[in-house]
C-alpha cells in the first residue's frame, strides 16, 4: 500500500514537471491541485527551490522575458577606412586597384596639362617668329629653337631641297617633302596622345570593376546573414556598406577619367591644328625657295 502511494506521488510530480513549460508559455491559470490524499505515513514532498520544476512553473512570462540577456547590438564604425579593413580580400583587391587607377588618372591629367600647355605656347611663339621669313634658311635662323615640331619641319624641307638639287620637277620635290611632313606630324600626334588610352580605359571599366566588388561583397553579406540567422539591420548594414564602397570608389576613379579625357581630346585637337599650320608654313617656304631657284636660273640663262 505504501509503495502504491509513492508511485502516485511520483506520477503527480512527473506531470507537473512536463506541464510546467507549457503552462508558463501560455500564461494560463495554474491547474487545481491534485485531490489525492497521501497518508500520513507517506514521505514528505521535496522542498520547492529556485531550480525545481515547480518554481519554473510559477514564473510569469513577463519575468521570463525580463530575465533574457539583451542582444548585443554594438555600434559599427562605418568610416571608409574601417569599411575597407573589414571587407573581404576580393573586395579589398578591387578597392586597391580602383584607388591606383584614380592616382594614375590624376597623374596623367597633370602631366598632359603641363605638356600640352607648354607645347602649344612654344609652337605659337615659333610661328610668330617665322611670320616674316621669306626663305627656309631665314626662317630657321629666326627660329633658333631646335626642339619644336616646326624646327623639324623646316629641317626636313631644307634637307629635301638639298637632296633634290638639280632636279627640275618641283612637283616631285614637293611630294617628297609632303611625305616627310606627314611622318613628322603623325609622330607628334602619337607623342601628344600618350596616356590618353589609359584615361579612356579607366573611364570605361572602372564602374564595372566597382560593381563586381559590390556584387561580391553583397554575396558575402548574404552568406553572413544565413550563418547568423538574423535579419537585424545592425548586422546586415555593415556588410552591404562595405560592398557599396567598391562602387563608390569605381565612380570616383571613372568620372574624373572621363572628364579629363574629353578635355584633353579637345586640347589635343587644337594643338594638332596648330601643327597643321606649321606644316603649311614650311611647305610655303619650300615652294618659295623652289620658285626663287628657278627664277634665278632663268635670269642667268637670259643673261647668257
Amino acid at each position: 500500500m505504501l509503495f502504491r502511494n509513492v508511485l502516485k506521488l511520483l506520477a503527480v510530480l512527473a506531470t507537473v514537471w512536463f506541464a510546467s513549460p507549457l503552462i508558463a508559455q501560455q500564461a494560463t491559470p495554474p491547474a487545481a491541485p491534485a485531490t489525492t490524499a497521501a497518508p500520513s505515513t507517506a514521505a514528505p514532498a521535496p522542498p520547492v527551490t529556485a531550480n525545481s520544476p515547480a518554481a519554473s512553473a510559477l514564473t510569469s512570462p513577463a519575468a521570463a522575458a525580463a530575465a533574457k540577456p539583451p542582444v548585443a547590438t554594438g555600434e559599427h564604425d562605418l568610416s571608409p577606412w574601417a569599411m575597407f579593413m573589414g571587407a573581404d580580400i576580393i573586395v579589398k583587391a578591387v578597392m586597391v586597384g580602383l584607388a591606383l587607377a584614380s592616382v594614375l588618372t590624376w597623374t596623367v591629367g597633370i602631366f598632359k596639362f603641363m605638356e600640352l600647355t607648354y607645347s602649344t605656347n612654344r609652337l605659337k611663339n615659333a610661328l610668330r617668329k617665322i611670320g616674316e621669313a621669306r626663305s627656309l634658311a631665314e626662317a630657321q635662323l629666326a627660329l633658333g629653337d631646335k626642339g619644336t615640331v616646326l624646327s623639324r619641319l623646316l629641317a626636313a624641307a631644307l634637307r629635301e631641297g638639298k637632296m633634290s638639287a638639280g632636279i627640275s620637277s618641283d612637283e616631285g620635290i614637293k611630294e617628297r617633302a609632303a611625305s616627310s611632313f606627314g611622318e613628322i606630324v603623325r609622330a607628334e600626334g602619337r607623342k601628344v596622345r600618350t596616356g590618353m588610352g589609359a584615361l579612356a580605359t579607366i573611364g570605361a571599366i572602372s564602374p564595372f570593376v566597382g560593381l563586381f566588388g559590390t556584387v561580391w561583397g553583397i554575396m558575402n553579406s548574404f552568406i553572413g546573414i544565413s550563418k547568423s540567422q538574423t535579419t537585424n539591420l545592425a548586422v546586415v548594414a555593415p556588410g552591404i556598406a562595405e560592398a557599396l564602397l567598391a562602387t563608390a570608389i569605381g565612380l570616383v576613379a571613372a568620372i574624373p577619367a572621363v572628364i579629363i579625357y574629353n578635355h584633353f581630346a579637345r586640347v589635343t585637337k587644337n594643338y594638332m591644328e596648330i601643327v597643321g599650320r606649321a606644316q603649311g608654313a614650311s611647305a610655303r617656304l619650300l615652294s618659295r625657295d623652289l620658285d626663287r631657284t628657278h627664277s634665278s636660273a632663268h635670269m642667268r640663262a637670259a643673261a647668257e
